[in-house]
């Protein structure tokens, strides 16, 4: 198996650390998501996304991450991180790992990407290269559409510095007085309100390109830079500098001191919006020294904030070609399959509407019979998860739906469902987790919603975030009560169900399903229980159960026997849990990490991780699921549920890991790591020093995608 492409970083290790920078290890993460815009295997359209994808992972990033650093900075907080570096040292790091990424981004699109577009029919212009109808096209519209919806804000003794708002798109306007010969300022913001591309009518497409163009059109900012006469009449418009600012976006809710935490939220959320200190300025390369220097000294910032580009800002907004009808530019639409077992149920006779699942078979006949998994994106969302909680909300002989929401749609099915399960008269609770980054304004309004349908309605515990994925439905079969549970890696989320890949179980198991009673008696009323029959619980048991696993594993190496263990999540931090599966690869103990994400571990180093194999796995799907093995001395333990191995996850958080017995299902779950790990199409092999090699299949080797292996293998199960 080839090794040829090579993520190359700032990173270097020299032996003195066992860990790597956190920040560090995510922007490595970013960077084989560039590359994957980069990547010549890379469909035109797939590769706009992702480096849309890569632009607004570093505005979260800068948003939440660099300003929690530059908080630290700014509270003269000089202790060091797990990883050595002291915060002003991080920063410093930051800046010298990105700025080369960001110059690549932007010269790989402007070289690259947009001469691609405009072979394959679509024209992002200039406005300097357009004929004179196109121009007079674009004055009507700017007349028409955009002029009415801006504000110039001068600056002067009389107009103050005009607040910028988070990740605006700003042109900074240097005008002339003709009368008083005075220079002045101005801040013309690019409103968001307009398509920030815009396209021109096929009647305007030049005869050149008629035969050879699905699309044509400008960047709005040109527009209304080449129009800004008509903004500031009577003055000379000297020359304008694109800029653009991101602010931290983390919300301070003091849950100690909040009455209603709902309310304390929605304060600070009001203060997102406008945001808080400014955290980064991304500037245009030839902005003259004075114009940089004041936005500078106007927003706090220092060189290490500021982001010379060249180009394009804002290149997150590419994510909007993604909408042309080309699919001959894009990755081949999948459509998820149902699974066997759910097909041969039989369907409403019309849609998996409300009112249809009255009359399909039953699901909870096929969940007593059999544990069932499901591997979404592969398996349909709608007709298994999202089945199975319609239908207990239309089933009589339900009486109770519980469960955790952590994330779901604007316009999810699955609220809907469980307001129409109180309307039919079941007890139905619903954690909303409030604090979910993001996605708290929508959580509140979810919230809201259902309560006033007469759900019962918590926002978690105190201190802690509810991360854990989980549905329990309690049904009346006879003179017994029987509970059904599903437990997920992923968000209830129909939407996010198609891009991500994650797995649930469906089962009827009496142990499990009294554990997850319990464990919503824990979120919902008082309970300091410490303990559960199999069910491992955050920040309860949880890293004491995993630490105990993986030093299982190495008891048994040193018993003379074998030691093997495989872990799949999105992100490895914890310090404690680094430092164990070092002790394990130095007495024997064979490991194999699948970790999207970041991984502050460092493996293959002589010494101290010699059997430490880490790869990452970035493509069409983003890999969201989490599975662990233990080989146990021969009596295997799988185990899944919905934490990360990072401090947050296990301690400041609520998620729910659970065993797996039934021997199909874990026959599954060791197929989906092997077929990761033996993935040579979008695998990465971590390296020492945090960079990271892009597999490539050796001459004569089979091309081995795990997604596709995966996608091939349900459409030979399934039925779309």
């Amino acid at each position: 198996m080839a090794t040829v492409a090579h993520a190359h970083s700032t990173l270097d290790f020299t032996g003195g650390n066992a860990l790597i920078s956190r920040e560090l290890s995510w922007l490595e993460f970013n960077r084989r998501v560039l590359h994957e815009a980069l990547d010549d295997r890379t469909p035109l359209l797939e590769a706009l996304k992702f480096l849309a994808i890569f632009s607004t992972n570093l505005d979260e990033f800068f948003m939440v991450r660099v300003a929690a650093i530059k908080q630290q900075i700014e509270a003269q907080v000089n202790g060091r991180s797990p990883d050595g570096l002291t915060p002003v040292e991080q920063l410093q790091a930051i800046c010298t790992t990105l700025r080369p990424m960001v110059a690549k981004q932007h010269r790989s699109f402007a070289q690259g990407l947009r001469p691609q577009m405009a072979r394959q029919g679509l024209h992002l212009l200039n406005y300097r290269n357009l004929s004179q109808g196109q121009r007079h096209y674009l004055r009507d519209y700017f007349e028409e559409q955009i002029f009415p919806v801006l504000t110039p804000l001068a600056v002067d003794p009389g107009h103050p510095f005009p607040y910028i708002s988070n990740l605006s798109l700003n042109l900074a306007v240097v005008v002339e007085d003709p009368q008083t010969q005075i220079t002045h300022f101005a801040r013309v913001k690019v409103p968001r309100v307009l398509p920030r591309f815009i396209s021109l009518p096929e009647s305007l497409w030049s005869a050149r390109r008629r035969q050879s163009c699905d699309w044509l059109g400008v960047p709005l900012e040109q527009v209304i830079a080449h129009h800004l006469e008509a903004l500031f009449p009577g003055m000379v418009v000297h020359n304008h500098y694109l800029f653009r600012i991101t602010r931290n976006a983390d919300l301070a809710v003091e849950e100690d001191e909040a009455d209603d935490l709902m309310l304390a939220i929605e304060q600070e959320l009001r203060k997102r919006r406008l945001g808080g200190s400014a955290v980064r300025m991304e500037i245009q390369r030839t902005t003259p020294a004075p114009v940089r220097l004041m936005l500078m000294q106007e927003m706090g910032l220092s060189e290490v904030d500021v982001y010379p580009i060249e180009g394009l800002l804002g290149l997150g907004d590419l994510m909007t070609f993604m909408g042309l009808p080309r699919p001959d530019l894009k990755a081949p639409t999948w459509t998820p399959t149902v699974p066997p077992a759910i097909e041969n149920l039989g369907r409403p006779k019309v849609d998996e509407a409300d009112e249809d699942l009255e009359d399909a078979e039953d699901l909870f006949a096929l969940v007593r019979r059999q544990d069932q998994l499901f591997h979404h994106p592969y398996h349909s969302f709608a007709a298994t998860v999202q089945r199975f909680i319609t239908q207990a909300a239309h089933d009589p002989h339900v009486l109770a739906i519980k469960m955790t929401l952590y994330r779901t749609s604007g316009d999810s099915p699955i609220v809907k469902s469980l307001i129409s399960a109180a309307e039919n008269g079941k007890q139905v609770a619903v954690l909303v987790e409030l604090k979910a980054r993001f996605d708290e304004e929508n959580n509140i309004n979810w919230a809201r919603k259902l309560e006033q349908s007469g759900v019962h309605v918590v926002y978690g515990l105190m201190g802690l975030k509810t991360h854990t994925k989980i549905v329990l439905v309690v049904r009346r079969e006879g003179e017994h009560m029987r509970r059904y549970f599903h437990l997920g890696t992923g968000n209830y989320n129909p939407k996010t169900a198609r891009t991500y890949t994650d797995l649930g179980l469906l089962s009827a198991r009496a142990d499990l399903g009294a554990d997850i009673s319990e464990l919503f008696n824990y979120l919902t009323g008082y309970s300091r229980q410490q303990q559960y029959r199999q069910l491992l619980v955050a920040p309860l048991n949880l890293r004491q159960r995993l630490l105990d696993l993986i030093r299982n594993e190495i008891r048994q190496v040193r018993q003379g026997g074998a030691g093997r263990l495989i872990a799949k999540m999105n992100s490895l931090v914890d310090p404690e849990i680094i430092s164990v599966l070092y002790q394990a690869s130095q007495a024997g103990v064979s490991i194999d990490l699948i970790v999207r994400g970041i991984c502050c571990l460092r493996p293959g180093v002589a010494g101290l991780s010699d059997n430490i194999r880490v790869v990452s796995i970035i493509g069409q799907f983003l890999e969201h699921s989490r599975i662990f093995y233990f080989y146990n001395g021969g009596e295997e333990i799988f185990l899944l549920g919905s934490a990360d191995w990072m401090p947050r996850n296990l301690d400041r958080r609520v998620e729910a890991v659970l065993p797996i017995d039934d021997p199909a299902i874990r026959s599954e779950l060791k197929l989906i790591l092997d077929l990761s790990l033996k993935d040579n199409r979008q695998a990465w092999d971590m390296q020492a020093d945090g960079t990271y090699l892009q597999r490539r299949p050796q001459a004569g080797e089979p091309e081995l995608s795990s997604q596709a292996l995966l996608m091939e293998r349900a459409i030979q199960a399934g039925h779309p």
